[in-house]
């Protein structure tokens, strides 16, 4: 009987820490989701202004979300871990499978997301630059065009030519011939030469540059979530077995 209480209690006690440590991956995953919620938000915002649809900032609050609940998550099962308490292992286990069953409907709605993002880029991008660009108001759009211009370098949403059609080009007291943030030295007036030496003119449009930016960024998050998940298997599997091996809790 003793031999047989020491090789349970012994196998608690492994239990114990391997659940501790999947909490340590845990966390650290949910951090990871986190920074990217936060990285999307601060460092992306401006091209919020480029699309007609809210899709890209609820995205980015939900991954904060997602990595708060992670990460608080995590140190439910630290303390249900170390206290070795059955009831908050319980709660501790419930949590893990509502975020497992959580992230696949997630899966699902952002690839379904990003279709209609897609759409929405090559239907709205052009006409966005072609028509609030350095327009009264749009102080928001024309930083955003400026800074997608210089970080991805490209010009227009297909591609130079569109912003013949620009109604801030049109106009007859501006003498260029593309904004100033499509030259690859930017400098005041050298949108008035478009030749390929001076501006982004070969290298395409904005539009499939920042369509692959959007889809790295769900690649990033599909291996972020297939790690989470994974963890998760093994939390659930190790929590319920450490469940098993406890005594009842007095409380």
């Amino acid at each position: 009987m003793e031999a047989h209480a020491e090789k349970n209690s012994c196998g608690t006690i492994c239990l114990k820490y391997l659940l501790f440590l999947f909490n340590i991956l845990f966390l650290l995953a949910g951090g990871a989701v986190l920074a990217v919620g936060v990285w999307t938000l601060v460092e992306k915002s401006d091209y919020i202004s480029l699309l007609s649809s809210s899709l890209y900032s609820i995205s980015a609050y939900l991954l904060i979300a997602a990595g708060t609940i992670v990460i608080l998550t995590g140190l439910i099962g630290c303390c249900a871990t170390l206290k070795e308490i059955k009831s908050l292992l319980i709660v501790y286990l419930v949590l893990l499978l509502a975020i497992f069953l959580l992230e696949i409907i997630a899966g699902i709605l952002a690839f379904i997301n990003y279709q209609e993002l897609d759409e929405e880029l090559q239907q709205n991008l052009k006409q966005t630059m072609q028509q609030k660009y350095h327009q009264p108001g749009e102080d928001s759009v024309t930083q955003a065009v400026d800074r997608l211009h210089q970080e991805f370098k490209c010009c227009g949403s297909n591609s130079s030519a569109d912003w013949a059609e620009s109604l801030w080009i049109q106009d007859s007291s501006n003498e260029r011939l593309v904004p100033d943030s499509c030259c690859k030295t930017p400098g005041d007036l050298c949108g008035r030469r478009d030749h390929p030496s001076n501006i982004y003119r070969v290298e395409g449009g904005c539009i499939q540059k920042l369509e692959m930016f959007i889809l790295k960024q769900l690649y990033v998050l599909g291996a972020l979530s297939i790690t989470i998940a994974s963890l998760q298997l093994l939390g659930m599997l190790f929590t319920c077995c450490l469940y098993r091996s406890l005594k009842e809790d007095p409380y």
